[in-house]
């Protein structure tokens, strides 16, 4: 689980930051050099960041003669083809995909969506793909955090140091647009796939979360994806959904509001609205 967040760099990438990309480069390269000595676990999600993680441990891991095994743990709190897109990207980078399952709400104890919900969540899941890591003799797990993750609200963090689980990108110093850079030239094929959080970021804390809520969400988000939103998030403030997408498509949703009106109704919301102030990472944290 991660608090959503795509950053305005992440859009686009100038000259110098190709040239500060190379540096970040020598040094992920020498840590998953180093870290894939021994068989090595990436918890992956599919997105840009653990995607660029397992493709190079597992070309490391090919130069070292060890092994590369995918954690995913699926949860209520996935949207929607997320599972589907990590099977593809671990395919393609030659990874075996281990999905385990968890009830997230109940597991974590966040039913009630609470402020260190992020921290429960990733506490809970990162130990159990530990103890499954473990079964397979891998001592050694790896997630995509990267160094903007550090600058931000990102309270999961804390449970990943406190398990003992490496962050190479992040201790190699790559930023988000870095890590697309990266990707992109290592042939991963999300490299520009928008971040994609948990589902229970679309509800205010304190809500009351339920399965049954965030299918709700979930089923908005795509159908406003197939619309062909690229960054767009549902909040939802009880009968209400606050939809939000980029500033530069505010005036195309305003002119299918009434086929958005009627879908969205049709999955329960009484009220739809169009935020101003278009999508930004971490709204419902202000």
């Amino acid at each position: 689980m991660e608090r959503d967040g795509v950053k305005a760099q992440d859009q686009a990438v100038c000259p110098q930051k190709k040239i500060v990309a190379e540096d970040g480069k020598k040094r992920l390269e020498k840590l998953l050099y180093n870290y894939t000595k021994q068989n090595t676990g990436v918890a992956f999600s599919g997105g840009a960041d653990s995607s660029l993680l397992l493709k190079m441990a597992c070309h490391f891991a090919a130069v070292n003669g060890t092994r590369v095994t995918a954690f995913m743990m699926e949860t209520e709190l996935l949207p929607l083809g997320d599972v589907e897109v990590a099977r593809k990207v671990a395919h393609e980078a030659g990874a075996e995909l281990v999905l385990l399952t968890m009830e997230a709400l109940k597991e974590a104890g966040i039913e009630n969506n609470p402020e260190n919900r992020c921290y429960l969540c990733k506490k809970a899941i990162f130990a159990r793909i530990l103890e499954e890591a473990r079964k397979r003799k891998i001592d050694r797990l790896m997630e995509g955090t990267n160094a903007d993750d550090l600058l931000v609200y990102r309270p999961g963090i804390r449970a990943i140091g406190e398990l003992g689980i490496q962050s190479p990108l992040a201790e190699a110093g790559m930023t988000k647009t870095q890590v697309r850079l990266l990707a992109e030239a290592y042939g991963v094929s999300v490299a520009d796939r928008p971040s994609s959080p948990c589902m229970a970021t679309r509800f205010p804390y304190g809500t009351e979360l339920s399965e049954d809520k965030l299918n709700q969400a979930k089923r908005g988000e795509e159908y406003l994806r197939g619309l062909g939103y690229c960054n767009v998030r549902l909040r939802v403030h009880g009968e209400i959904a606050r939809i939000e997408v980029d500033k530069k498509d505010l005036g195309n949703l305003l002119a299918q509001s009434q086929q958005v009106i009627s879908r969205l109704k049709n999955l329960g919301y009484r009220y739809i609205t169009l935020d101003l102030e278009g999508f930004r990472s971490g709204s419902m944290d202000g």
